[in-house]
């Protein structure tokens, strides 16, 4: 893996090369790491929220594990802005790499919400903000 820059605060993120189906797909199936991806997905491109912007229902040691999942699997780049650890969803290096894949993902889970009424949940409540 290789890092954004040199500093001691930069996070190991995989190239675009390096980037693996199984390990997207193994990140997207978490119904907690779904929920951010699918909340970083209604932002702009490339917009940043910092990890304090997610209410997720899990501890905090347990949220953190979830990011990383999803920064190691190239889902998300983490980069540190003063304190705030800040996450941006790859989507153009995943379209590239996986076209239709996060596109589909994203409408499956919508769908699911639907059906379920889950509210864009992931089955633990609704999103937060």
């Amino acid at each position: 893996m290789t890092t954004a820059a040199p500093s001691s605060r930069a996070l190991a993120h995989p190239t675009r090369d390096e980037i693996r189906l199984e390990s997207v797909l193994h990140a997207l199936a978490d119904p907690m790491r779904l929920r951010v991806v699918r909340e970083l997905a209604e932002e702009d491109e490339n917009s940043e929220l910092s990890c304090s912007h997610f209410v997720l229902p899990v501890t905090k040691s347990t949220t953190t594990h979830h990011f990383r999942v999803l920064r190691e699997s190239g889902v998300i780049r983490q980069i540190y802005r003063g304190t705030a650890k800040m996450s941006v969803l790859r989507r153009a290096e995943l379209d590239e790499l996986f076209p239709g894949l996060l596109d589909s993902v994203l409408a499956a889970a919508a769908r699911q919400d639907d059906r379920l009424g889950d509210g864009g949940s992931g089955g633990a409540g609704g999103l937060g903000s």
